[in-house]
């Protein structure tokens, strides 16, 4: 008898041997570990920190579905008999609350050796606010429904900015560069199937129904306490608490990375430019209630397209921005400009075509498909650009500007009056279109 056995294959990462497995089928660590741009310490936990993260951000992403500023709370107030004023408070309000308070939030985190307990408190009242939301939905009626949700959404926003600020953080401490890409196109990808499930459902169950939406706020507001479980068993070593001093000189000092780095406020302005993407969907969803009609039938299948098209592109997106984010956020702003155009078009020649809300399913599909891929693009190429030192900084500084751009494009919904829903969607198309151009000049990160 031979002395010797075939060897068993090499387990890559020892301390977690099954997650390993997995892991490495994933991300095709077949022959060497991947540890690019964090430490030995945290190399040791990847998968585990991987499939924490990856669990956490996907029951985040279901529960953001659930409540949509877009969709969902529109929907809400509107059974409830709530004035539509309300409604035109909702998507600045849930953008803008997580944007703008970032650069204080930053400054705390700064003193922070271990930054993932913020997340935790984000989790822990974004739970509370979505909680809230469902309470007031059900025992609530009117202006008081109204008055409830927006208020909660407050609290809902500002909490989100606590994660997103802590997540990209956790994220370039606790997992490789080259592999944060498809960590986050696996959860969009994940939650864009259980987001279809919830079309279904609201396209043929009783979805418009208030309390089967305010089974959909208490169903987001679980989730959330699912994410926090998951994050909590992320393995975060300490990292530097340099830059935490006094939150809001921190701060105005932060603001000046603007003017001094360039490469940073290059990025500034490419994803300035992409808001034309992110601002345009609800406008797809006014033009399908113009020509379709505004039934409960419209909007399960404005959600079954959103699901799809996050579940069928995102893992594709992961990739390609590993490869090339500048690209990826390029490719995706032309396809959006392409996307405006052709629907804009079909709108002017009023074609009756789009009296179906198939159609309307159709393009808002497309659309989500590039809003998705630009919004994964720009924070892979983010977190890629930064360093442990200054990763904080540059979520926090983008995000305080991105969000007081957001609040003054907001406007953008008052030239309807003038140009109707077409023309708008064909000016953000145009801008897309600029996007796409000069995201192309951006510096080149990836790999």
């Amino acid at each position: 008898m031979s002395d010797h056995q075939p060897a068993k294959p090499e387990v890559l990462y020892p301390d977690y041997p099954r997650l390993s497995r997995v892991y490495e089928q994933l991300n095709d660590d077949e022959d060497a570990r991947v540890c690019k741009d964090i430490p030995e310490d945290a190399c040791r936990h990847q998968p585990r920190n991987f499939f924490a993260y990856l669990v956490a951000n996907t029951f985040s992403k279901v529960a953001d579905e659930l409540s949509s500023a877009r969709l969902i709370l529109p929907w809400l107030l509107g059974a409830a008999g709530a004035s539509s004023g309300f409604a035109g408070f909702l998507v600045p309000i849930r953008e803008a609350g997580v944007l703008i308070p970032q650069l204080m939030v930053a400054a705390f985190i700064r003193r922070l050796a271990r930054r993932k307990v913020v997340w935790l408190l984000g989790a822990f009242l974004s739970m509370l606010a979505l909680a809230a939301m469902a309470l007031a939905a059900g025992t609530l009626q009117g202006s008081e429904v109204g008055w409830a949700v927006v208020g909660a959404l407050v609290v809902y926003s500002l909490a989100r900015g606590l994660c997103s600020v802590a997540a990209k953080d956790v994220l370039g401490k606790t997992v490789s560069k080259t592999r944060r890409g498809a960590l986050m196109g696996y959860s969009a990808s994940v939650a864009g199937v259980a987001t279809l499930l919830v079309g279904l459902y609201a396209e043929f169950g009783t979805g418009a129904e208030p309390v089967n939406l305010t089974l959909f706020l208490g169903g987001a507001a679980a989730l959330w306490l699912l994410s926090l479980l998951a994050f909590s068993q992320i393995q975060e070593a300490p990292g530097a608490t340099e830059g935490g001093g006094n939150a809001a000189s921190v701060a105005l000092r932060s603001l000046g990375i603007v003017l001094t780095d360039r490469d940073f406020r290059r990025f500034v302005l490419a994803r300035g430019l992409l808001l034309s993407i992110a601002l345009v969907p609800p406008f797809f969803v006014l033009l399908a209630q113009e020509h379709a009609g505004s039934s409960a039938a419209g909007l399960g299948l404005m959600i079954i397209a959103s699901g799809l098209a996050a579940s069928l592109s995102s893992p594709v997106w992961g990739r390609l921005s590993d490869r090339s984010s500048r690209w990826t956020m390029a490719l995706a702003a032309f396809g959006g400009a392409t996307l405006c155009a052709v629907t804009a078009m079909l709108a002017w020649l009023e074609l009756t075509l789009l009296a179906s809300p198939w159609v309307h399913a159709l393009l808002f599909f497309g659309i989500s498909i590039c809003h998705g891929g630009a919004r994964l693009a720009r924070k892979v190429y983010l977190v890629d650009m930064a360093t442990a030192q200054t990763r904080a900084q540059y979520v926090a500084v983008s995000n305080t500007l991105i969000g007081l751009a957001l609040l003054a494009l907001g406007s953008v919904g008052l030239l309807t009056t003038w140009i109707g829903v077409a023309g708008v969607i064909a000016m953000l198309g145009g801008i897309s279109l600029i996007a796409a151009l000069y995201g192309l000049n951006l510096k080149e990160i990836s790999g």
